[in-house]
């Protein structure tokens, strides 16, 4: 922790928790606005589907790689000048995003976006343990996923909106909006987390020998894993959900928000229970309860898309119910996380987010265009997904 940390921030928690879960909507914001656009980019641009679905995987895929270095470069250079610098290049590749031509342009655009967004994912998680002791940043993560949650639930509504009234380019440009006042309210608000005396030299041979000690910790790999890839359960409907929601659920553009509201409302339900049971019972029982009911909310998706065709009046409940196990899990794992590496939190966030990200660019490159067109399909690739998590807690557990 900064030895001055409370005298760094004396405003309610709550406001710092808003300010960090802004940074993280940037996320969500960059994927769920655009998806009711997807019709509408690849008739102006004259482009396929597997061309569309490349302006995800880049943007995913970029996130991944870049989320590796940005806690790294934090630890160096201090959380602010990391983060302000990420929202900065975000604003601008969201303008590239609007003025694009051709899906050649799109797709490079989304790439800088994915490039820059983590910055801010990543290194929030680091601000939250610089000022805070265990119990009390259980309490504040838990905060910052259930404002973090908003984002979802209201992204897609504006997004079908903008591409109803105002067409695609307009998404982009909301997004550029959103960046420029993110870093705005950042540059006044966000304190300097890191103490100066707890940085990290930016030497290449100490951060390979930081990448290669938490790489190859197993420890580390099984958390990574516990928390990174069940998230893919739920984001794989989110991934898929122009086809989810479009064919088998015959919703209309402007009404996928009745998909993202129930499952962020799970979210927001998940991470509310989580912050009220910190320090009230031990880290290790709350994950066995989230993964409970992801495993038993799973097994139910499956079993009734298998015995009945799918319908609005079911289908949205067990990807809500899903994403509140999750919620009720990722804050304790992702603490636990960081608690790992008390002197390169950073990194350690850096490296968290890559293997979730990399699992969220598999699923969206390859899993959801195999999977998208059949609701069983996608019940059994959710399971499987949150499988991973759970044998790769049960193995933590064992070692």
């Amino acid at each position: 922790m900064h030895p001055d940390a409370r005298a760094l921030w004396r405003a309610p928690m709550w406001l710092l928790s808003v300010l960090l879960a802004a940074l993280g909507m940037l996320g969500p914001f960059a994927v769920d606005t655009y998806l009711p656009a997807f019709s509408g980019i690849a008739a102006d641009l004259q482009a396929t589907p597997v061309q569309i679905q490349q302006t995800l995987s880049a943007y995913l895929f970029a996130f991944a790689f870049m989320s590796l270095f940005h806690g790294s470069l934090s630890d160096s250079l201090g959380r602010r000048p990391v983060v302000l610098t990420g929202i900065a290049v975000f604003t601008l590749a969201s303008a590239g995003c609007a003025l694009s031509t051709s899906i050649g342009q799109l797709v490079f655009f989304r790439a800088l976006q994915g490039l820059s967004t983590g910055a801010g994912i990543v290194v929030s998680r680091a601000v939250i343990r610089d000022l805070f002791p265990p119990a009390d940043a259980q309490r504040v993560m838990s905060q910052v996923t259930l404002f973090f949650g908003i984002a979802p639930a209201i992204a897609p509504i504006i997004g079908g909106f903008l591409f109803a009234h105002l067409g695609w380019h307009a998404v982009f440009w909301f997004l550029t909006g959103v960046g420029a006042v993110l870093w705005v309210a950042n540059w006044r608000l966000l304190p300097e987390s890191l103490h100066v005396g707890h940085r990290q030299p930016f030497v290449l041979r100490n951060l390979m020998r930081g990448y290669v000690a938490i790489g190859t910790s197993p420890r580390f790999l099984l958390l990574a894993l516990a928390s990174g890839v069940p998230f893919n359960g739920m984001f794989l409907y989110v991934l898929a959900a122009p086809a989810f929601l479009g064919e088998h659920l015959h919703l209309a553009p402007t009404e996928f928000f009745w998909f993202f509201l129930c499952t962020i409302s799970g979210i927001m339900g998940g991470a509310w229970i989580s912050g009220r049971l910190a320090g009230r019972i031990e880290r290790d029982r709350q994950i066995r309860i989230g993964l409970g009911v992801m495993l038993a909310v799973s097994v139910l998706n499956l079993a009734a898309n298998m015995l009945m065709p799918a319908h609005v009046s079911w289908s949205l409940i067990p990807i809500g119910l899903y994403a509140l196990g999750w919620a009720m899990m990722t804050p304790v794992v992702t603490l636990m996380v960081l608690d790992l590496y008390p002197d390169r939190r950073g990194m350690a966030a850096s490296m968290q987010a890559f293997v979730g990200a990399l699992s969220n660019g598999v699923v969206a490159g390859v899993v959801v265009p195999m999977v998208m067109h059949d609701t069983v399909a996608l019940a059994v690739a959710s399971l499987l997904l949150m499988l991973v998590g759970l044998f790769a807690w049960i193995a933590l557990q064992r070692r």
